[in-house]
């Protein structure tokens, strides 16, 4: 949900172009949407500095507590403790 709400936000202010039917793709593709739950968001607090996004900040707090890794091509990654692939 994070990454679909980033999306949101940068193709309302015309930085991003992204299809009308983007959430129905996606879960026509088969990803599972993982929702924002409150010790995601408690997480965050605990979180380095490293990264100053705050979707980034939540996926990296996702990720940790749900041990599930990042695909991303941004190094700022690397300094959490996350499993990230590159693509």
């Amino acid at each position: 949900m994070v990454s679909l709400w980033e999306i949101a936000i940068k193709a309302a202010l015309g930085k991003l172009d992204a299809p009308e039917d983007l959430p129905e793709r996606v879960e026509e593709l088969g990803f599972e949407l993982l929702a924002i739950a409150p010790k995601h968001a408690w997480r965050v607090r605990s979180l380095p500095h490293h990264h100053g996004d705050p979707f980034d900040r939540m996926l990296v707090a996702q990720a940790q507590l749900e041990r599930l890794p990042i695909v991303t091509p941004d190094a700022a990654f690397d300094d959490y403790e996350v499993a990230v692939f590159w693509e």
